[in-house]
């Protein structure tokens, strides 16, 4: 579907918006540009994060600052051993009419209805409670005693994980790690930054962020992307970087197949062109390129790559992979170019 007059308009607006936002995002949280663009892109796409960085780096904050600044309704689960699945969901509640006597259920929703979830080190709960959310994270709804129940859109999970501290821990199953667009590594800041940080937040009290853009809104700019026209050669380069990732596809280069269990399935390509479009619109274009696809594939491809144990004996990351991976899978050239676009 073209993209229509008013909604050119809508993209010409997009950077200076976008700029507003890091403003705001930025009076409350010191650097991290790169993983703020990231969040933004998946909150455009209308999909979903897993946030990864030691304690004291402000994923919190700045998940809290994000929802302060879109305006949306903002709710926290401290994920711990014991929490259960309709902790996160809601139950039903038997309850009882003061007059009439009569009993019926009542549905008590869980903090999962929101429109901004953080899903604090989601990690430290059983597999059973983590996947109470996988429903709500691919379909928008819950389903409690054979009632479903719709979701308040947009609707945002940001998880946050701690990469060092792995006793009490329960690795995510493969198909929730899969419902989320994004692995963000989150990084110490840089001298310079962190000085800033410690002087602000030592003398300054708090800056209040303020409200740029509402629900109504960011659902718009959701719709936009998903309109904004891709040529075939991205799709076909995108494609081709999710399919390299196979060991057992034909095209999957030598070090993958010595390296990786398991590759990624077609979602990881679907997010790379979302993420590329989103990408191009934070940049005031609605031209996708290639170099788009290439800029979100770090963290659209990080989880979704299973190495063996022919990597960990050889001490290959997964990020190294993916540098490799980027280096030698080839952009298509003008043979592969078909005439028509596609949308």
């Amino acid at each position: 579907m073209p993209v229509e007059e008013s909604e050119i308009e809508m993209v010409s607006r997009f950077r200076e918006t976008y700029d507003a936002l890091l403003r705001e995002i930025h009076r409350v949280i010191i650097g991290q540009d790169a993983v703020i663009e990231e969040l933004l892109i998946a909150l455009f796409c209308r999909a979903h994060c897993l946030i990864v960085g030691v304690p004291g780096l402000a994923k919190t904050l700045l998940v809290r600052t994000l929802s302060q600044i879109l305006d949306l309704h903002f709710n926290r689960i401290q994920f711990t051993p014991d929490l259960m699945p309709s902790d996160i969901i809601g139950t039903d509640v038997l309850e009882e009419d003061a007059e009439t006597r009569v009993r019926s259920f009542k549905f008590i929703k869980g903090p999962v209805f929101t429109n901004l979830l953080l899903a604090d080190e989601i990690n430290r709960t059983p597999p059973k409670t983590q996947s109470a959310l996988l429903e709500a994270m691919q379909e928008y709804r819950v389903t409690v005693g054979g009632v479903t129940y719709d979701l308040s859109l947009p609707f945002f999970v940001l998880a946050t994980q701690n990469p060092i501290e792995q006793e009490g821990t329960y690795p995510l199953p493969e198909a929730q790690l899969d419902r989320f667009m994004f692995n963000i590594m989150i990084d110490y800041p840089s001298e310079a930054e962190e000085m800033n940080i410690v002087g602000r937040t030592t003398y300054e009290e708090p800056a209040v962020p303020s409200k740029i853009m509402d629900s109504s809104t960011i659902l718009e700019l959701q719709r936009l992307v998903r309109k904004i026209p891709v040529s075939p050669h991205v799709i076909m380069y995108a494609t081709r970087l999710a399919r390299a990732t196979r060991p057992k596809a034909s095209e999957s280069p030598d070090f993958i197949k010595n390296w990786v269990s398991w590759g990624c399935g077609p979602r990881a390509a679907q997010y790379l062109i979302l993420g590329a479009k989103a990408k191009a619109l934070l940049g005031g274009r609605v031209n996708v390129s290639t170099r788009d696809a290439r800029s979100v594939a770090p963290s659209v491809l990080r989880h979704r790559l299973i190495t063996n144990f022919n990597a960990d004996a050889e001490g290959v990351s997964v990020e190294s992979i993916i540098t490799r991976l980027l280096e030698e899978v080839p952009e298509p050239d003008e043979k592969d170019y078909p005439a028509k676009k596609m949308t």
